[in-house]
C-alpha cells in the first residue's frame, strides 16, 4: 500500500535555526529531548547511530549512544554536522545503521515519506528509529495557523501528529514501541508515555507541544524449505493379509476339496 503523497515543509534555514537554538525555550526543549534520548540510546547496540537533521547543539542528541560510532548528518549549513545532506537521498549503504534519530526533520522535509523510506533502507533488520516531532495541536502549530509566528521559530514547518507518524511506520513494517509526549511551555507537561495510567495530566496530554515516537524494524521469520520428498505410495490391496489370502487376491487357485 503506497504512502499518501502531499506537500511537505520547507528545508531549514541556518540563520533561523541558530536563532531558535539560542532562545531560552529551545534550550529547555533540547535539554529535555537529549535527556529522553539518553534514556534509550545506551540500550542500542551495534556499530552506527545516525542523527539525520540539524537540530541538536554539537550533536548532543546522539552523544549518549552505546554504539561504536555516532554521527550527525545535517540538513542545513551546520558546523556540528559531519556532512550536509538531502535526507531524501542518504549517502549511506543499505542495512548498515543500527539506529536513526530524526530530530524534527520530517516537519522541514519536502517529502517526509521519502525520508522515512530512506531511513528504512539504511537500517539493518533490527534497526531502531526515534522520531522527534511537534504536535499539530501544540502551541507552535496554533501560532502558525493564527499568523502569530515567533521570530525565533524556523519558518516553513509542516506539523504531523504522532498518530500519522505511526501509520506511516506501520506501512513500512515498523513496530512502534513507545510514544512520549512533553512540553517545556504551556501546558508544561513532564515527559509521559501514551498508555500510562490515568492522571489529571492525561486530560491535556494531546495538547503537548512535542512528542517522540520510538519504533523498531519488524523482522519476519524465514523458514528455509528444502525440496519436498514425494511420499511413498503404499499398496492398497493385500496389505496385512495372510499369505494364503494374498494368493487368492492375486487370482491363484486355492487347494481343491
Amino acid at each position: 500500500m503506497p504512502l499518501t503523497r502531499h506537500e511537505g515543509g520547507r528545508p531549514l534555514d541556518r540563520h533561523a535555526l541558530d536563532l531558535w537554538r539560542s532562545s531560552p525555550r529551545a534550550v529547555r526543549l533540547l535539554e529535555l529531548e537529549s535527556a529522553e534520548l539518553a534514556r534509550l540510546l545506551p540500550d542500542v547496540f551495534g556499530r552506527h547511530v545516525l542523527q539525520i537533521g540539524s537540530w541538536g547543539i554539537g550533536g548532543a542528541l546522539v552523544d549518549t549512544a552505546g554504539t561504536l560510532h555516532h554521527a550527525v548528518l545535517g540538513t542545513s549549513g551546520d558546523g556540528a554536522a559531519a556532512a550536509v545532506i538531502d535526507p531524501q537521498r542518504l549517502p549511506v549503504l543499505a542495512k548498515s545503521v543500527d539506529a536513526v534519530v530524526l530530530p524534527h526533520t520530517l516537519e522541514f522535509a519536502r517529502s517526509p515519506h521519502n525520508v522515512l523510506r530512506e531511513v528504512d533502507r539504511i537500517l539493518n533488520d533490527r534497526g531502531r528509529l526515534f522520531v522527534l516531532g511537534f504536535s499539530p495541536l501544540g502551541v507552535w502549530a496554533w501560532r502558525s495557523r493564527l499568523g502569530l509566528g515567533h521570530r525565533a521559530f524556523p519558518r516553513g514547518a509542516r506539523f504531523y501528529g504522532a498518530g500519522r507518524i505511526e501509520d506511516w511506520l506501520e506501512l513500512l513494517d515498523f513496530d512502534v514501541t513507545e510514544v512520549r509526549r512533553y512540553s517545556v511551555g504551556f501546558p508544561w507537561l513532564a515527559p509521559r508515555s501514551v498508555g500510562e495510567g490515568w492522571s489529571p495530566a492525561s486530560l491535556v496530554l494531546p495538547l503537548a507541544e512535542a512528542y517522540m515516537v520510538c519504533a523498531r524494524k519488524r523482522v519476519l521469520p524465514m523458514n528455509f524449505v528444502g525440496r519436498v520428498q514425494r511420499a511413498q505410495v503404499k499398496p492398497l490391496v493385500g496389505v496385512g493379509l495372510p499369505a494364503a489370502q494374498r494368493g487368492l487376491a492375486d487370482g491363484e487357485a486355492g487347494p481343491s476339496g
